[in-house]
């Protein structure tokens, strides 16, 4: 069996730190400002900076579990965990959409109240702070799209989605306080709030869509199988694939393997570098690891690019039988 890494380890390195990096300082500032524009609702009575407040108490928890993520990640890779702790970054993403939807559902819930029974509100108060909230999410939102992986990273993504909600959240505020300033309306304030709400609750619902598509070990989104299928079946010496599995670990971190059929009376030298060739041409289609699976004509496996669901109890074991002294793998050519 052929087992290749594309190393982009130094690559991966340097986009990791840079995460941690902007985490640790988008963590510090959005907490700072959760705690001025906490008190400065209850001074105001604003549901729309109450409910951005609580959203940014949301991004800070967020923010801080990203960065725990990134942390147990870096733990190496043991016997019973042969993935090490990276997937936690894809927990962490998921526990981050589902808590988008939570905080959209709380919004909505209390904005509904403040429609039946609006209570008075100190909006030059609510507008201050909301300015100066949207000016601290803006900074934050470009700091984080600038110097970090918000696209490839679901975890990075997570964290980056929950900010950009909160940028939301204070668009709204300005626009309920500018609403009851100039026209009195206090259903702005709550009515506002809803729309926020259904916008960050779409943001959640999608990321948690992605979250599962992973841990469900769904073909990444940035990968055509099609691609594969044909770079694979177009490598010189390779007879037909079957047994295709593609799949992300976390990040940008997708995986392949597969079983090839080769000419039976080739030399294990002459068949790695049949799979080297098609390593060489899945780097460049988004594939950074390979297992590939080398056999003869004569395999006992069914020829169905998909691996079949086993319904009888049986086990299927992808192991190779091929000899590491350089011998023809499969059956003697006499025999063929």
């Amino acid at each position: 069996m052929a087992h290749h890494h594309h190393d982009h380890s130094h690559s991966h390195a340097h986009t990791h730190t840079a995460n941690k990096k902007v985490l640790r300082v988008s963590f510090v500032i959005i907490a700072a400002f959760m705690l001025l524009e906490a008190a400065g609702g209850r001074l105001t009575h604003s549901l729309a900076l109450l409910s951005d407040a609580g959203h940014m108490f949301g991004d800070a928890f967020s923010l801080g579990a990203a960065l725990w993520a990134f942390k147990l990640g870096e733990k190496e890779t043991t016997l019973q965990k042969t993935f090490g702790y990276k997937r936690f970054e894809i927990l962490t993403a998921m526990f981050n959409g589902l808590s988008l939807v939570v905080i959209a559902v709380l919004i909505f819930y209390e904005a509904v109240k403040r429609l039946l029974y609006p209570p008075e509100i100190a909006t030059p108060g609510m507008l201050v702070i909301s300015i100066v909230g949207l000016l601290v999410n803006i900074g934050v939102a470009v700091y984080m799209l600038k110097n970090s992986d918000t696209e490839a990273n679901v975890n990075m993504r997570g964290a980056y989605l929950h900010v950009l909600s909160d940028l939301l959240g204070s668009v709204g505020a300005i626009a309920a306080a500018v609403l009851m300033m100039a026209f009195g309306w206090k259903w702005a304030d709550p009515l506002i709030s809803m729309f926020v709400a259904a916008l960050v609750g779409r943001s959640g619902r999608d990321l948690l869509k992605q979250t599962l598509h992973i841990l469900m070990e769904g073909t990444p989104e940035n990968i055509r199988t099609d691609d594969l299928l044909d770079l694979i079946r177009n490598t010189e010496g390779v007879k037909s694939v079957h047994d295709l599995h593609v799949w992300t670990i976390t990040g940008n971190i997708n995986v392949l393997s597969c079983h090839i059929v080769v000419d039976g009376s080739i030399t294990v030298a002459e068949s790695e570098q049949i799979a080297y060739r098609i390593e060489h041409g899945l780097s460049h289609k988004n594939i950074g690891h390979c297992t590939i699976q080398i056999e003869s004509e004569h395999h006992p496996h069914p020829n169905s690019v998909l691996c079949a669901n086993e319904t009888d109890g049986a086990q299927h074991c992808c192991c190779q039988t091929q000899s590491l002294t350089g011998k023809p793998i499969g059956k003697p050519k006499e025999a063929l």
